[in-house]
């Protein structure tokens, strides 16, 4: 005889792997992962939008006195917020009521499940994947506010956070555009780097896709580049420049921007997943298809990527 409580064997197979399948979109994106690894996903409960604290300008009460002299004590504005949407993304199960009855006794049902969430996992990782490097404005403006707008080839036009960079030049990213080969990739990069660096703020990752990786590779001849033990075991193909580590988040599939390195320092971004929908299952209850003999549970995400200090990131891009 058929297992009669299907919707409780979807819900409770999701939410026992809701875990997994958080950690497997992690693991899925070459920046998620370093975010993660750095303790940079943090969690939001609530609100109608993500607020990403930030320093916008220095105390103006610091400096030279001597001996008795009067210290000011002017109240002093320095901190402020960037706001972000709450983007959502959702994957559901879909369990016909033929597929119920063919499928008799709870074994046969977990199989089936197991497949079908092990897609619905690979699908909204991909989403994901994918979302890390748009500029927000997919589906409508659904989209997770990615890397496109974080790290912009127009650093001073139009909002981002909330926050003008035309108007606060803190939040405008750096970004250069030229041909590059072999022989002219690492002077760009060394201008890059140098433009990121303030004091012990550097970049920290700088993330490639196929093509420009290639350029770098070739660029590097009969040198020699180490990764760390670390940054080996995180399962992505990485070098050495400078201090940071250098990632391939292209390869077979991959979504990163074409012919773009992005010079991150992800000390100043955040994954901001919500605590009460990181890959979980919207509702434990039975959803039906009003006119199908269906039931449907779904998979759901929500949160965006945020950004505490844009002036720290770069984008260099060959224009060839």
């Amino acid at each position: 005889m058929a297992f009669p409580n299907i919707s409780d064997i979807v819900a409770t197979t999701i939410e026992n792997r809701s875990r997994k399948i958080a950690d497997n979109v992690t693991k899925n994106n070459g920046l998620l992962t370093w975010l993660d690894a750095g303790g940079r996903v943090k969690t939001i409960s609530g609100g109608y939008k993500i607020l990403q604290e930030l320093s916008f300008a220095a105390n103006g009460n610091a400096g030279w006195y001597s001996g008795y002299d009067l210290l000011p004590v002017a109240a002093q504005d320095v901190l402020s917020a960037a706001e972000f949407e709450i983007k959502q993304a959702a994957c559901p199960v879909i369990i016909s009521g033929l597929e119920q009855l063919q499928n008799a006794g709870r074994e046969q049902m977990i199989d089936l499940l197991e497949g079908r969430i092990s897609v619905a996992e690979s699908s909204m990782a991909n989403l994901i994947a994918e979302g890390i490097y748009s500029d927000g404005t997919g589906a409508g403006g659904k989209e997770v506010t990615g890397l496109d707008l974080a790290v912009s080839v127009t650093p001073t036009v139009g909002a981002y956070g909330g926050i003008d960079p035309a108007l606060w030049a803190f939040w405008a990213n750096k970004y250069t555009a030229a041909g590059l080969d072999a022989t002219t990739v690492d002077g760009a990069m060394n201008t890059m780097w140098a433009s990121l660096v303030r004091g012990m703020d550097k970049p920290d990752l700088i993330v490639m896709d196929n093509d420009f990786w290639g350029i770098f590779v070739a660029s590097l001849q009969s040198q020699q580049r180490f990764t760390g033990a670390d940054s080996a075991t995180r399962g992505f193909p990485t070098l050495k420049y400078m201090t940071a580590d250098v990632l391939l988040d292209g390869g077979l599939g991959g979504y990163a921007t074409t012919k773009t390195a992005y010079f991150l320092n992800t000390k100043y971004l955040h994954w901001r997943p919500h605590a009460a929908r990181n890959m979980v299952p919207l509702s434990p209850n039975k959803r039906y298809a009003i006119n199908q003999d269906a039931e449907v549970q779904i998979l759901g995400w929500a949160g965006n990527l945020t950004c505490s200090g844009r002036q720290f990131q770069g984008r260099l891009v060959d224009n060839n």
